[in-house]
């Protein structure tokens, strides 16, 4: 049975499919390698990529992976009565999994089209297909924690069908700390709480991670009984505050002309870390205050599209931003604030257009999933 489609949270997925584009439309300004996209090292070119990537990518669009995550759970966690484990598994990744298979295919051979990759680097990424992404495939990191999700998913709903608002709030506390990890890691040191050479899972391994959001999602759908204007002043404040310090956490470390360790000048924007936790909270709460009522039918239609979209926008996002910055990251064709905005526009525009166009093919929810 289908679920009744929320509002919100097709306004959602429409908002943060744009915010994914824009994260990689502002890796083309700071990525120190030929690919656009930002490698092991990153140097920014000047103070106007230094702010306006800040901006962009770290005030405005950090929270785009987070906001699936939530949005994923809030309509699938717990499992509803009746489903079993096996029939939530069928009915998931068969959703997902075709077209995700396809695309780590496309992403593989595709470029050999234009010169955009060896021989050698295609049958490298295929031997490795089976473990990872295709390295002109970046952005499908995202694909094997929601996975992940999935699979925890029946593990987790006959807690959460029971649970009391206290032991939710017991949870996200937990998790809520182990957002600094991070921060522990890069700055006191590498090994945590049992964390060796021969151990990677710490004392808070199973209570960190995108769990976090599964059951925050959960909470506010249940337990937080705010008023609307309570979540949109509260929403607000812990949007803006989250995402004004991620954006200057990397204005911060960025020294233009020098090059520097990528997770050193993204310290804080790993998707679970304090400030994007808050801020996530924040903008999904706001999402939350859009009354029920009839779905615009672009708005639907976006939403229906985005996971394609997500699927193949590298495909768009890549030569647009290579027309774009025409080979110098400080001098692009327009002023770096308004060239990373343009470079995810045009992306979106193309990749909707290209979804909804193979949409109306037979069988296209086993192609773009829907």
């Amino acid at each position: 049975m289908q679920k009744e489609r929320i509002k919100f949270l097709d306004y959602l997925r429409v908002i943060a499919c744009l915010m994914v584009m824009l994260v990689h439309a502002a890796e083309n300004f700071y990525g120190a390698d030929s690919s656009g996209l930002a490698g092991s090292m990153s140097m920014l070119a000047n103070e106007a990529n230094r702010f306006w990537v800040s901006f962009w990518d770290g005030g405005v669009s950090r929270t785009s992976v987070p906001l699936f995550m939530i949005a994923s759970a809030y309509l699938l966690a717990p499992m509803p009565a009746g489903s079993t484990m096996v029939q939530f598994y069928r009915r998931r990744f068969l959703r997902i999994l075709p077209p995700f298979v396809l695309f780590l295919l496309l992403y593989t051979f595709l470029p050999l089209a234009w010169g955009g990759m060896t021989w050698e680097q295609s049958m490298n990424d295929l031997r490795l297909l089976p473990f990872n992404f295709p390295s002109m495939a970046g952005h499908l990191w995202f694909m094997y924690p929601l996975i992940s999700l999935y699979l925890i998913i029946p593990v987790i709903s006959p807690w959460l069908e029971r649970a009391t608002k206290r032991e939710e709030q017991i949870f996200l506390g937990l998790f809520c700390f182990t957002t600094f990890i991070p921060w522990f890691h890069l700055y006191v040191t590498p090994e945590l709480w049992g964390e060796c050479f021969w151990n990677q899972y710490s004392a808070f391994w199973y209570c960190s991670g995108y769990v976090g959001y599964l059951v925050l999602a959960h909470y506010i759908r249940v337990h937080l009984d705010w008023s609307r204007q309570k979540r949109l002043t509260i929403g607000w404040v812990c949007f803006l505050a989250g995402a004004a310090f991620t954006a200057w956490s990397f204005w911060w470390k960025g020294t233009p002309g020098q090059l520097i360790e990528t997770p050193l000048i993204e310290w804080s924007w790993p998707f679970c870390t304090p400030n994007v936790l808050l801020a996530t909270f924040g903008l999904f709460l706001v999402f939350t205050t859009i009354q029920p009522g009839k779905t615009p039918a672009l708005v639907s239609s976006l939403s229906r599209m985005s996971f394609g979209m997500y699927l193949m926008h590298m495909f768009f996002l890549a030569p647009i931003a290579s027309f774009v910055v025409a080979g110098d990251q400080a001098n692009p064709l327009l002023p770096v604030g308004l060239a990373i905005p343009a470079i995810a526009l045009a992306s979106y525009i193309c990749s909707y257009i290209t979804t909804w166009l193979l949409s109306h093919l037979p069988g296209s929810k086993w192609i773009v999933g829907a």
